[in-house]
Formats: C-alpha cells, structure tokens, sequence
C-alpha cells in the first residue's frame, strides 16, 4: 500500500519543477527581449539627439569663432543645440513611452557640452545620456522584479579642421564637402581686403562671421569673368570674384535629385550644378580645382535663376532668411527661418537648416594663373543666399550672401583620410562615441 501511495510522487515534483524552469525560461525571453529592445531604442534615440544638435552648432557658425561667445550662446540651457537635443530625444519612444525631461543628473535626458579648455572652440563635442528608471517587467515579477533600468549614452562632434589663428595642426584629418557649389572664391575677406585664412590655413578674423554682402560698402559675390567669358587669360583675383568651377574635372554636374523651378524648364548642366548636389566630394588642400576656360555667355543670367530656385525664391522676397547679430560683435547663433515658398514647413518657422545654406571653395591666391589650372584650395567658407529683393539679381548675376561658417583646411594632414562634409556644411558632423 505504501508503495502505491509513493507513486507519481516523481512526476508532480517533475511538473513543480518544470513550472519554475517555464517561468524562468518565459521571464528570460520576454523581459530580456524587452530590455534590449528599450536598450535599443535608448541608444537610437540618444545618437540621433546628439547628432542633431552637433548639427545646430555645425550650422551656428560657433565652431569659427576663436572668442567663444558664439558657442556659449549656442551651448546654454535655453540655447539652440540643447534645445534641438531634447525635442529630437523626446520625438521617440523607449520601452512604449516618450521621454521626460527634467532637471539633470537624474533626468531621463541629459545633455552636456565639452569644448576643451580654451579657445578655439572648433570641435564642440556634445553627449547626450538617455535613461528609464522604470521598465516594466512581466515574468521577472515572480521573483520580485517589478521595474528595470535602461540608459545609453552618445557623443557626437562637429568637426572644423580650423585650429585657431596662428596655430597648426597637421595632424588633423582634412574635410571634404559634398554639394559644394561651382564657384571658386579667392583668399580675399570682402570687408577689409586681407586674406580669409592665414598662411596656417587658419581663420584670419572671425568678424567676417556674419558678414553680408549688402554691408556698406555693398560687395555681391560676382563672376570675375567679363559676360561669361573666361576663355582668355583670367583676370586677377578680387574680393568676392569667382571664377566658374569646370564642370568637366573638379566639378562634374549632378544628373538625379534635381530641383524642379517654374522659370526653369530645363536645367543646363551649370544650373544643375547651383540648383542641384554635386556629388563629388572637394577636398581640403586639393591642388587640381579647375575653371571653366569658356565663353558662357548666359552665366549671369543662368546663374540667378539656378541660385533663386534652390533658394526657393522664384518670386522674390519669400525664400529663407537667416537672423544674426551683425558683428562687431557676433554674439548669437544664427537662425534660420523659413519663407513663404520653403516647401516642407509654413512661414516664419525656426528650421535647423536651409537649401539656402551653401559651401564655396576658397582658393589661395598664390596658387592663382591665369590659364585657370591646379588652384589649391585652402578653406570653405558658408553662406547663406539672402532673399533681400531676390538672391541673384537675373541681369547681373550678382549673388547677396552672408558668412554662416569658414573652415580653413592648411594646418590638417594632406595625407590623412578626409572627413565628408556634413552636406551643405565644411563642419562635419559625426558620432565618436559610441565606437
């Protein structure tokens, strides 16, 4: 009879037993899951906020100002950059919520600025700390589990090979920009007639920030070439006279991705080249940007219809426009706000970049000839296509444009492997943490 009784007793320990090795088993597959999933999404949410506002900082011009008042500006709790960080990081969910801000440390969002110990503030880096204290379990429960914890971290940089004036860093690596636009500019600033960059290829004055070419004495950027025609010997370099970029060496027009404008039914390969991306990469201390040995005599005329249709500015007056203090002193970032005729967003909305925001090679004039071959190109500088009357004006094909940002690329390693732009910006913009 004992016996009898004792039988099955083996098999309900079993089934007891096994219970335990289901709930474990259930709790590691779906509570794991869902923290490396939360953890997943932490991580995404925090590269895209610190790449977001590596970006306002890139496009802020505080990366070419030696002082450091723009990047404090651009850095503060109510600035830009973080500002941006915190929008980005809350527009996504982690773990089937939305983010909370708050006071850091301890906040779910956290963001912080390095620039070094000093001047020249030209690679800010910016990390961004996302967490969740309170991840709710579901197995894990049985054992008294009832929250878990999420965090990841991100820093990302944006990238001005500038050194500061009078240094040289030649192991910096150099940048090389896409979408740069078909106009090389000599190593001339417009407002006092010095060179932009020294002889380190650094910024000679970080004043030029800001500058627009309305400024009195009015200096629009202008084609240096006669009507078009540069097919003789070249004339000399002058303050905001460029020289039509070759199309069939240095700048090779693009042919996908084109803007459509009501005025222009067809681009030509040049307007392409204004309205449109290259997508060929320039170099820093490239030796081979060519120039358009042509007679083109339509350049001016194509010229202000390519710059007015990426401005979005085919009716004058309602493209982007960008609001800056003036300087002396530039003492806060720019902003950009959209036009009537921004195609994504309504009027007078803040927008964290702008098709008006272009990139202009910078060639030094010692490198200058007047056959046009082999300029080596010393820095870029930025700007932003004003929509004062209209950018380009279609009889002269005078461009108006204010000084966003300059990178000078002479004190980086020739040899280094260069860094692509951050599209329409000589400041890269890149993740450096995590690996």
């Amino acid at each position: 009879m004992g016996q009898n009784r004792e039988q099955g007793t083996i098999i309900t320990l079993v089934a007891v037993f096994m219970l335990f090795v289901v709930g474990a088993m259930a709790a590691l597959s779906i509570d794991v899951v869902t923290l490396y999933t939360a953890r997943s999404e932490a991580q995404l949410v925090a590269d895209a906020a610190a790449l977001a506002a590596a970006r306002v900082l890139a496009n802020s011009g505080a990366t070419s100002d030696s002082s450091g008042t723009l990047i404090a500006s651009a850095e503060l709790s109510t600035g830009p950059a973080q500002q941006v960080a915190i929008q980005v990081a809350q527009g996504s969910m982690v773990g089937g919520r939305a983010l909370n801000s708050g006071t850091c440390p301890g906040a779910e969002i956290c963001v912080s600025f390095n620039n070094g110990s000093g001047p020249p503030y030209t690679n800010p880096h910016v990390t961004v700390t996302v967490q969740r204290a309170d991840l709710p379990t579901f197995f894990a429960r049985i054992w008294g589990n009832t929250q878990l914890a999420v965090a990841a971290s991100a820093t990302a940089e944006a990238y001005n090979p500038t050194g500061g004036t009078g240094a040289s860093n030649t192991t910096s690596p150099p940048v090389a920009p896409l979408c740069v636009k078909p106009w090389l500019l000599p190593n001339i600033d417009p407002s006092t007639g010095n060179a932009i960059f020294d002889s380190f290829g650094n910024i000679n004055d970080s004043k030029l920030l800001g500058w627009s070419s309305t400024s009195p004495p009015p200096t629009p950027m202008t084609l240096a070439c006669a009507s078009g025609n540069c097919s003789g010997a070249l004339p000399n370099p002058a303050a905001w006279n460029y020289y039509p970029g070759d199309p069939t060496t240095t700048f090779p027009p693009p042919t996908t991705a084109l803007p459509t404008c009501s005025q222009i039914p067809t681009l030509t390969p040049y307007q392409a080249s204004v309205a449109g991306c290259i997508q060929t990469a320039i170099s820093c201390n490239n030796p081979n940007a060519n120039v358009d040995a042509s007679n083109y005599g339509t350049r001016n005329s194509e010229t202000a219809n390519a710059v007015n249709c990426l401005a979005h500015d085919t009716t004058f007056g309602e493209g982007d426009t960008v609001i800056s203090t003036v300087p002396p002193p530039q003492n806060t970032p720019f902003q950009f706000v959209a036009g009537n005729d921004n195609p994504i967003t309504g009027a007078g909305t803040d927008v964290m970049v702008s098709d008006s925001l272009v990139t202009v090679p910078v060639f030094d004039t010692a490198s200058f000839n007047t056959s046009g071959t082999n300029f080596h190109i010393i820095g870029f500088v930025q700007l932003f296509l004003n929509p004062d009357s209209n950018p380009a004006d279609p009889t002269t094909g005078n461009v108006n444009t204010t000084i966003i940002n300059m990178a000078g690329c002479g004190g980086t390693s020739a040899g280094a492997t260069p860094i692509l732009g951050n599209g329409a910006s000589p400041v890269a913009v890149r993740l450096i943490s995590p690996p």
